[in-house]
């Protein structure tokens, strides 16, 4: 059944402040409005009352029984709404953990993981945002970050989660297709899979071969994708070779539906980081709860040997 009646809400926001500094210019200051509209929201709601609330007696205002009684109402009742409200929204920065972070790192390493944070923590809410620009993270409300980052933002705590390990993949079948005695040139001349050039941070073939001393090679085919867990479905597909990064791809590696067709390993000066704002203010149990899981997550390497 529908309340009613009822007078126009914000008036009824107006005329507290004004009851309670009974003063129009002091209510006006408080809502950030000029005197002009609080006297306007005032006499709105008396039209639409039919009733006077306040004696207005030269510069001084005064309220009026009907006022009183009213004001005592209304303040009763908008000081339920704010403790509802304050209690919403405790409960939601308490039971609500933001995470920003790129979709390779979503898709290949913290959602495979999170079943396990969940089980342990009924009630806490996980809330994902992607972006593939590190830049993003000033416009954004975030708990956590996790990102792959040259050189880390600025007013963020930097905690290091792994270092950056680029080596070659590809699937066994397209492995197979070549010689034991096929050389590095042979099997990363044929197709290489490479991430779009808007992925900036992200080390490209050509910055890879020079790293490593290897002549850089120039494939029979390209293929190029613009999101990198895509791109490794593709190298699972045995569409061809590419770059993976150490720690994202380790699963697939013990399982067997990736592997390396060549030794070498670059290691890089790079890190992939936990971020946290340093000015979030008190930080809610369940966030720090999350950090701590997170830590313990930090991978096992699978037994690779390279150069760098």
């Amino acid at each position: 059944m529908r309340i009613k009646p009822l007078p126009p809400m914000n008036s009824l926001i107006v005329f507290e402040a004004a009851a309670r500094h009974l003063s129009f210019t002091q209510a006006a200051n408080e809502l950030n409005v000029t005197q002009g509209a609080i006297s306007r929201q005032i006499r709105q709601l008396e039209e639409y009352l039919g009733k006077e609330l306040f004696v207005r007696a030269n510069r001084n205002i005064f309220l009026t029984p009907t006022g009183l009684q009213y004001y005592k109402t209304i303040y009763s009742a908008l000081l339920d709404v704010a403790q509802a409200t304050s209690e919403i929204k405790k409960w939601h920065g308490e039971h609500q953990i933001t995470v920003a972070t790129t979709n390779a790192l979503a898709a290949l390493w913290l959602l495979p993981k999170v079943a396990s944070f969940q089980q342990n923590n009924e009630g806490v809410d996980l809330r994902i945002l992607t972006t593939e620009n590190i830049v993003d993270l000033h416009k954004m409300d975030f708990d956590l970050a996790l990102f792959y980052c040259k050189t880390p933002p600025a007013e963020m705590r930097v905690t290091t989660l792994f270092p950056e390990e680029v080596f070659p993949v590809c699937s066994p079948s397209y492995l197979m297709q070549f010689n034991a005695d096929s050389t590095p040139e042979d099997i990363l001349g044929k197709t290489l899979l490479y991430l779009d050039d808007s992925q900036k941070d992200w080390i490209t073939w050509v910055e890879w071969f020079e790293a490593v001393n290897y002549p850089v090679v120039k494939p029979k085919n390209r293929i190029n994708i613009n999101n990198y867990p895509m791109l490794l479905q593709a190298a699972i597909n045995g569409q061809g070779v590419a770059l993976a990064w150490g720690s994202l791809v380790d699963d697939y590696l013990k399982s067997g539906i990736l592997v390396c067709p060549i030794e070498t390993i670059l290691r890089t000066e790079a890190n992939f980081s936990m971020l946290e704002p340093t000015d979030k203010g008190i930080i809610p149990p369940s966030v720090k709860q999350f950090r701590s899981w997170l830590l313990d997550q930090l991978p096992e390497k699978v037994g690779q040997k390279g150069l760098n």
